[in-house]
């Protein structure tokens, strides 16, 4: 699965000569935590909430006084809010924008980008093409939405977890039994993490199961490998068995 697959876009971006209070109403309109920073077109730099905040620390106390000492005259009847947005125009972005970003090709797969986001401990990164060129944004919530793909969630159906040998076949042996109740596969994935040595536990979601035979079906799979644990999405039941 490939981040250009994944990505969002249209990418909304900000100029790195705009105000902060384009900035802020990105920010709010878009739901978005997030943006890059053009210069002349060319991705320069990315902004955050967080660097918005100044890493969420208070770094002072404004008044009306002094929002009505930056505006030229000091001479005004507009209220505290109006002063408020008055400096946030005038606050330009180049001081607060993270330049040089992370970012990551359009070719990469997400795995390899969510495992980038976990080192780097960040929320998102810019996506580039061959050329350099911006042409997206990848984000926790664009990984979220390849995971639930990935697993077939949406199909609502069985998840079964296992502990099977690591030996050649042991899967097919699992999936054989599940096809017999005429059930369809909507994935299967496995992992070495977690499992003694020897194993890997396995995990798998299949659909169109009449569910009065879901008992048998687990009874035959028990009597060949250990069940970790089962859940009926459509049902909403879940069976957790001792490791």
């Amino acid at each position: 699965m490939l981040v250009k697959n994944w990505m969002s876009k249209p990418v909304i971006t900000v100029d790195i000569n705009d105000s902060m209070q384009k900035v802020i109403s990105a920010f709010r309109e878009n739901n978005i935590n997030m943006i890059p920073v053009l210069d002349r077109g060319n991705l320069v730099g990315v902004i955050t909430e967080r660097d918005v905040l100044k890493e969420g620390q208070l770094i002072g106390v404004i008044t009306e006084s002094d929002l009505k000492k930056a505006t030229t005259s000091g001479k005004t009847s507009i209220n505290v809010n109006e002063l408020i947005y008055l400096a946030a125009t005038r606050i330009k972005l180049e001081g607060l924008v993270t330049r040089d970003p992370i970012t990551v090709a359009e070719d990469l797969t997400v795995e390899e980008t969510a495992e980038i986001l976990l080192a780097k401990k960040i929320s998102g990164v810019p996506v580039v093409n061959a050329q350099g060129a911006l042409v997206g944004v990848i984000t926790q919530h664009d990984l979220f939405r390849s995971l639930i793909s990935l697993t077939g969630l949406r199909k609502r159906g069985i998840q079964l977890a296992l502990r099977l040998k690591d030996k050649p076949g042991a899967i097919k042996e699992i999936t054989d039994i599940i096809r017999n109740y005429g059930c369809r596969m909507s994935s299967i994935l496995s992992s070495y993490e977690r499992a003694p040595s020897g194993f890997r536990n396995v995990y798998i979601r299949f659909f169109q199961i009449d569910r009065k035979k879901l008992p048998l079906l687990q009874k035959e799979i028990e009597e060949k490998t250990k069940i970790l644990y089962i859940v009926d999405h459509r049902e909403n039941k879940r069976e957790l068995y001792s490791v």
